[in-house]
């Protein structure tokens, strides 16, 4: 063998290993990331980097407010219920009926929070409004079982469900809209591209993100700050490893294009975890009548606590045009 053969040989070979190092450092750490974003029990890893993953780095009034109000949804005369997922998981979920309701909302709330701390402050507005409410625990989360989180690609299928619970509770009688905040917010929008009982006439998003595969890499480059790059392939195998389904599988943006019912999307400015322009997307992709409401220097999940009053016009309007201006 020619000496310039074997020289090229060998340093094919260290090079080979080199890459089998890396390859296997970016699947382990693929594996963490994806162990972070979806299963139920909390890694030790994200306990110790809550704020950066959360989006909320400022533990300011907001969350003492938040708090509060997360006590007081929860000391509110509410009747637990529970029903079975298609995939045969015990579900939860907190029914808050309004006497003389003029309307019944579907609440998904979002990644590792829970559903009196998401909706505990628009709460009391929505009881104004006239609305019924059913507050539901997201699967793998809180008291509703489930080894994983799915970022709303099961997720999706469940709400349909509770809207079909929803609707058999109050008789068919009153309009019925889909609300999420975060990851919730998703789901109600990739739920908007399935066949929803004909009750449904609306549904609110607040600070959702576009897909499960987009915001992993957002949060990986920007919030967790990864030093060199992670294939999105990688992290979509181990993501199907886990729970049978890719993080590219199931778009936000791509069910708007399918969805019949008009959708109001709300986003704060301020938000490091989902990015305002997120919600442009989804505006941009959907295909039904629409609504956006951007809130100055909201951060994730905020809106409300910011511009409170804002918020409830543009709830009161929307619900207002699907149910009378635009004939829905």
């Amino acid at each position: 063998m020619k000496k310039g053969t074997r020289m090229l040989l060998v340093g094919s070979g260290i090079a080979a290993a080199g890459m089998t190092v890396v390859s296997t450092a970016s699947y382990a750490l693929a594996q963490k990331l994806v162990e972070v974003a979806l299963d139920r029990e909390e890694p030790r890893v994200l306990a110790r980097n809550r704020e950066r993953v959360s989006g909320r780095m400022d533990h300011g009034e907001f969350f003492s407010h938040a708090a509060k109000a997360a006590e007081r949804l929860e000391s509110t005369v509410t009747r637990t219920v529970e029903i079975r997922s298609h995939d045969g998981l015990r579900l939860v979920g907190h029914w808050r009926g309004c006497p003389g309701a003029k309307r019944a909302v579907v609440a998904m709330h979002g990644w590792r929070s829970s559903w009196n701390w998401d909706f505990g402050m628009i709460s009391d507005a929505l009881t104004e409004l006239g609305c019924s409410v059913l507050y539901a625990e997201q699967r793998g989360q809180n008291g509703s079982e489930g080894d994983h989180m799915t970022f709303g690609m099961l997720e999706r299928l469940d709400c349909v469900d509770w809207t079909k619970w929803v609707v058999e509770q109050t008789g068919g009688r009153v309009p019925v809209y889909l609300a999420g905040v975060s990851m919730g917010a998703t789901t109600v929008l990739m739920a908007g591209g399935l066949t929803l009982p004909a009750q449904v006439r609306g549904i609110v998003a607040d600070c959702g993100f576009t897909s499960p595969a987009k915001i992993f890499r957002h949060v990986i480059d920007n919030d967790l700050k990864i030093r060199y790059g992670l294939p999105d392939r990688l992290v979509d195998r181990v993501c199907r490893k886990r729970i049978h389904m890719g993080a590219g599988e199931c778009s936000a943006t791509e069910a708007l294009k399918r969805c019949q019912v008009p959708v109001l999307f709300v986003h704060g400015t301020e938000d490091v975890l989902v990015p305002v322009t997120m919600s442009y997307e989804n505006y941009s992709a959907c295909a039904s009548r629409k609504r956006l409401f951007v809130v100055p220097g909201a951060g994730h999940g905020e809106s409300f606590h910011t511009d409170p009053e804002g918020y409830r016009q543009e709830l009161e309007l929307f619900f207002r045009q699907c149910e009378q201006e635009w004939g829905l």
